[in-house]
């Protein structure tokens, strides 16, 4: 990736499931298609805690984490406001939790993660052999650390199925 070339135009992210690839957009121009692996259940959006689906839908970057597990990570602004949405109405989620979800997603932070529809996705590094991880995208070490050289807080990411 060349991150020159991306400083005109703001960066983003199209992940397409079915592909198992990653976009990275400056503008509307393509920088790279990167390989990536999913949760260990790809099909179908994310319902639940430990449902190893990989989340569909518009999120952005909350956090860029540099001592990660998975040797660097991304995290992503799930639940969303469509989960939020859901999780409510199904009643999988209180009243209180999808507050502290809609209140942080207002703000571009971080959103409540630890509940019943799950949390904690990120794009991380680990390999892309396999669909392996429980809902996160994981790419290989070195994509990953020139996805995290260019990418910033706030980036949008597009999950399509």
């Amino acid at each position: 990736m060349n991150a020159a070339s991306s400083n005109s135009n703001v960066i983003s992210l199209v992940i397409k499931k079915a592909e198992r690839s990653l976009t990275v957009l400056s503008g509307n121009e393509v920088i790279e298609v990167i390989d990536i692996s999913l949760g260990f259940d790809p099909d179908g959006d994310k319902l639940a805690e430990g449902d190893g689906k990989t989340p569909e839908g518009e999120f952005y970057i909350f956090t860029k984490n540099d001592k990660s597990r998975y040797f660097l990570s991304l995290g992503l602004s799930y639940p969303n406001i469509e989960a939020a949405d859901r999780g409510l109405k199904e009643g999988v989620i209180s009243v209180q939790e999808y507050s502290e979800i809609i209140n942080a997603l207002s703000k571009g932070e971080m959103p409540l993660q630890k509940t019943a529809l799950g949390g904690e996705i990120y794009i991380h590094g680990g390999g892309c052999a396999e669909d392996w991880t429980r809902g996160c995208i994981a790419l290989e070490n070195d994509r990953m650390q020139e996805l995290f050289d260019i990418v910033s807080k706030g980036t949008k990411v597009l999950i399509l199925p």
